[in-house]
């Protein structure tokens, strides 16, 4: 049933709308049709995979899927790490939640999903289910054939690994087709990180694994909508199509297997380094800070700050302005440091903290790699993908960013204004 707390969602919808319009390069090119095509596309898919009984209920199997591939990674770790991996213990435990340490139980998932990514990928069943969405970005929101395909990609493989598929096709794309690419894949999140926040999640939220899935889905839709906003496409942009015997292929299964497993080793070493540097400046900035009198009874800090600056924003999306400061701190935090950062802390806070629809909506919110360290992740990427046009990127990304923070916050926002009962149960 629809209530005041759907229609208070509805105003974040239209901010994140305004916003973009606001640092567009063209103001007076609203792309209309798309917004509305873009909004229709991401409440249809949500009432498909919640309410249709035969989706919905092959979303809350994702949940064993994760159980199972949490599992199966746990085996492979406690072979390598023993006991530090929760195996077991050579002393009494007594508390039994401390076992679970990040670098142990979230970041080997991370290796063991794109190991299996890539050999479904040679396998040709993810790259017939990428392409399936392809085709369907590129009908119902009017994209070009490669960008299209990168896009779909992107969804499940990640913001860089997605244009990989189409790397030949990277110096033809338009500068509109180049910022969109960059904007999307802050947008989303890759299918390894999907199961290892599914993973942080789980006992904290009901059904995590359906609706982190269904939040990097839809936002892609949001985060086209937003990057066409933001540099609109020119007038007379190419509609040509292009060769898929031109993608990313693998010589054999053992091939895939290993690329895999050297490709997540190295986006593992990057989530772990990234997380130990931004996690230790901001210790040392809140120690900075704690040398100031202190604020309201407590000590001054970049949390405190960041609550504080992102309320509105949260309010905006649905949530109750006493959770707003906290939802706030939640969307700074996925800001300037990352998204995993986030959803740990997200997993950490009381159970009277938030309700049950402000841990959804935020779910939603933070599922993206719309962070600061994601801009550095892009301009090395596409660095290497396309170095002629690095210098390019730079001009862009920033842009982007804006743009990847804000989609899932509109994809939060459109979630926040269904009725609460659609995802109950």
């Amino acid at each position: 049933m629809f209530g005041i707390e759907n229609a208070q969602s509805l105003v974040g919808l239209a901010v994140t709308l305004v916003l973009c319009w606001a640092i567009s390069e063209d103001r007076r090119r609203f792309p209309w049709r798309l917004a509305l095509g873009a909004i229709a596309i991401q409440v249809g898919l949500v009432l498909l995979l919640f309410g249709v009984p035969a989706a919905r209920g092959a979303l809350q199997g994702m949940s064993g899927v994760v159980d199972g591939l949490g599992t199966s990674t746990q085996a492979g770790t406690r072979f390598v790490f023993g006991f530090l991996a929760g195996g077991d213990q050579p002393y009494p435990v007594g508390q039994a939640g401390l076992l679970f340490i990040f670098a142990f139980r979230v970041l080997p998932v991370i290796l063991v999903i794109c190991a299996l990514s890539a050999l479904l990928w040679h396998w040709k069943i993810l790259r017939w289910l990428t392409r399936g969405f392809g085709f369907l970005f590129q009908k119902t929101m009017g994209l070009r054939g490669p960008p299209a395909l990168a896009v779909a990609a992107t969804v499940f493989m990640g913001q860089v690994e997605g244009p990989i598929f189409i790397r030949a096709y990277l110096e033809r794309l338009t500068r509109s087709e180049l910022f969109l690419l960059l904007a999307v894949g802050m947008s989303c999140v890759s299918g390894s990180t999907m199961v290892a926040y599914a993973l942080i999640l789980k006992g904290v939220l009901a059904n995590a694994a359906a609706h982190v899935l269904t939040a990097s889905l839809i936002s892609a839709p949001a985060g086209v909508l937003l990057a066409r906003v933001i540099v609109p496409p020119a007038p007379a942009e190419r509609q040509d199509d292009f060769d898929h015997g031109a993608l990313k292929d693998y010589a054999s299964s053992v091939d895939a297997l290993i690329s895999g497993t050297s490709d997540g080793l190295t986006i593992v070493l990057n989530v772990g380094a990234t997380l130990i540097v931004v996690v230790a400046l901001m210790a040392m900035a809140d120690q900075i800070l704690a040398l100031l009198p202190p604020i309201a009874g407590a000590p001054p800090s970049i949390e405190r700050a960041l609550g504080v600056l992102f309320s509105p924003l949260a309010w905006s999306l649905g949530i109750r302005w006493s959770e707003a400061p906290t939802a706030g701190s939640l969307l700074g935090l996925k800001l300037v440091l990352t998204e995993f950062t986030a959803f740990f802390r997200l997993s950490q806070l009381d159970a009277g903290a938030f309700s049950e629809r402000s841990r959804m909506i935020m779910t939603y919110a933070l599922c993206g790699f719309g962070n600061v360290a994601s801009v550095g992740i892009n301009v090395a990427g596409y660095g290497v993908l396309v170095p002629a046009r690095r210098a390019e990127v730079i001009a862009l990304v920033w842009k982007a960013l804006a743009a990847g923070f804000l989609a899932t916050c509109m994809t939060a926002s459109v979630v926040g204004a269904m009725p609460a009962g659609l995802f109950g149960g």
